[in-house]
């Protein structure tokens, strides 16, 4: 097998080892070996950070929904199904937790989706690593990010979600119906839906940047 065919085949065995350490650390959490939850915080908890920004828009909410997504990791460990990807169910819980805030938020309409977090002190967000920035967040210009951020953040919950998980967190349709507990047909009708309102508010933007 020739080199390059090797690398093609990396992305996917890695995935599958990933895999495997988190159904072997959640068996040790299980077990009660609490300490293989930093592992899987270690592996996960930066993307899941950033999947709950995206959602969220707000520093704070996201590092305690992100937080307590692993309080809720721990105290559920017994009912962890090994024969599903340990991120699918984590991506489950933190949608749960993310539709909560939502609700929160409708009923409290003067929380801020821009409000700035001033908290000091050690939090959650101290023990993620160093994030490099986004492809998308090099290649847009500042202005122009904003306006795209502004326009997912303004789509309907039910269209938002499947397509911040699609496009950013990159999980299958399966794997978003699994966490939004729907069919895949479901989900890509959302994510058609989802995209047809962005194309329809941005696409004066997209014709200016071409």
């Amino acid at each position: 097998m020739s080199n390059e065919a090797n690398n093609l085949n990396q992305p996917a065995e890695w995935d599958v080892r990933l895999d495997e350490l988190d159904r072997a650390d959640m068996a040790q959490v299980a077990s009660g070996h609490d300490a293989a939850l930093n592992d899987l915080m270690g592996r996960h908890a930066g993307k899941l950070f950033n999947y709950l920004i995206r959602c969220l828009q707000n520093e704070e909410d996201a590092a305690d929904s992100a937080q307590e997504s692993f309080v809720r990791v721990y105290q559920n460990r017994a009912k962890f199904d090994p024969s599903q990807r340990f991120s699918t169910w984590l991506y489950a819980i933190a949608t749960n937790l993310v539709k909560d805030r939502y609700r929160y938020r409708s009923r409290h309409p003067q929380v801020s989706l821009d409000a700035q977090n001033d908290t000091k002190g050690g939090d959650f967000r101290e023990c993620l690593p160093e994030q490099r920035p986004l492809p998308s967040e090099i290649l847009l210009a500042e202005e122009r990010a904003e306006i795209v951020r502004r326009a997912v953040s303004a789509l309907p919950e039910e269209l938002r979600l499947p397509l911040v998980l699609s496009e950013y967190e990159e999980l299958s349709h399966a794997e978003i119906g699994v966490v939004l507990g729907c069919s895949p047909k479901a989900v890509e009708t959302r994510i058609y839906r989802a995209r047809k309102q962005l194309r329809d508010k941005l696409g004066w933007l997209l014709e200016n940047s071409k």
